[in-house]
């Protein structure tokens, strides 16, 4: 984990004990943001960071909340095809796995050493 995104997530640590972190693990075809790209998921919403925006972002957003909830960590396929991601106006054609998984300040610090 990169210094400012810890630094990031241990800001966001006064308003809230656990937060989301976002990852992209893999993409397939044309995706607007590539492995390694994160997005942090505060329980009411808010994020930092982007892994590409649209109804991929909402839908790990939607499933962050659930993260944060249970703490239980996350792999799931976002797909970018078909008929559902053209209706959004996605236009990308590609698909991506993203790893959510739930963060406390705690575990950022170790992460960063």
């Amino acid at each position: 984990m990169n210094h400012e995104l810890v630094k990031a997530i241990i800001d966001i640590m006064y308003e809230f004990p656990i937060v989301a972190l976002a990852t992209i693990v893999q993409t397939w075809g044309s995706t607007p943001r590539k492995a390694g790209a994160r997005m942090i998921i505060c329980p009411d919403g808010r994020t930092i960071g982007t892994i590409g925006g649209g109804c991929s972002e909402g839908e790990v957003k939607n499933r962050a909340r659930i993260i944060i909830d249970t703490c239980i960590s996350e792999l799931c396929l976002i797909s970018l095809l078909g008929e559902v991601a053209a209706d959004e106006g996605m236009v990308c054609g590609g698909k991506m796995e993203v790893f959510i998984e739930p963060v406390t300040a705690k575990e950022a610090i170790i992460h960063d050493r």
